[in-house]
């Protein structure tokens, strides 16, 4: 009997030993350490790209690359067409804006574009362009927002600035003399890339309607699809 109680005390002192080591697996007094988020990767290309410009009149912030998709980051790309090289190819389809270069190459850019009922095509061509212009809203657009009636003509438009719709630059687009009332200009949404948002004008992003402003000339021809 002596024999038996000694065996069960051994093997009482075993399971209470074992639970200690098990209770000390499951608790703890010190919490883990939270992971660091991880950041997305930033290529060098997009921020030569699309990086501050500190140097602009309104100094220009850099975009967020989670805000534009890799497809509709200004590249160059083979490009055949019979048009002639410094002509603006707006593709509506794709929302893609070509500056048609020599040898079978094209600066492309993604573009924001008119909405349903706003769409439009054609030849035309970029009369005159302008650095950080004045917004002046049609009257067609003041009659179906009147809030924007301070912005009309008689007013003197909307101040060049960071919340002007025509963002850094706007290249205008007339038809013979005759001007269309649309623009290529920057926007100050550039969520709104590779959307149909606009009322009717191609919209890129600050920093890419700045790099076409620069190759563009006036007098060249573009072609809406």
């Amino acid at each position: 009997m002596e024999k038996i109680v000694t065996r069960r005390q051994v093997l009482s002192g075993a399971f209470s030993t074992a639970a200690l080591a098990l209770a000390g697996c499951t608790t703890s007094t010190t919490a883990p350490p939270t992971p660091e988020p991880v950041q997305p990767r930033v290529d060098a290309s997009f921020l030569l790209n699309y990086g501050p410009r500190p140097q602009e009149e309104f100094p220009l912030p850099a975009i967020d690359p989670r805000v534009l998709a890799p497809e509709f980051r200004r590249q160059r790309v083979a490009y055949r067409t019979d048009e002639e090289p410094g002509t603006v190819v707006v593709d509506t389809s794709s929302f893609y804006l070509y500056l048609v270069e020599p040898s079978g190459t094209a600066m492309r850019y993604g573009v924001g574009l008119g909405r349903q009922g706003f769409e439009w095509s054609g030849r035309a061509r970029i009369a005159w362009k302008r650095p950080w212009p004045t917004w002046t809203p049609p009257d067609e657009m003041i009659a179906r927002q009147p809030e924007l009636a301070p912005y009309s003509a008689e007013n003197g438009g909307m101040a060049p600035g960071l919340g002007n719709p025509l963002g850094a630059r706007a290249l205008y687009i007339f038809q013979g003399n005759v001007d269309t009332l649309y623009r290529l200009h920057g926007t100050n949404e550039p969520a709104s890339i590779g959307k149909a948002v606009s009322s009717g004008c191609v919209r890129l992003i600050n920093q890419d309607v700045i790099d076409l402003y620069d190759r563009v000339r006036s007098g060249s021809s573009i072609v809406v699809t």
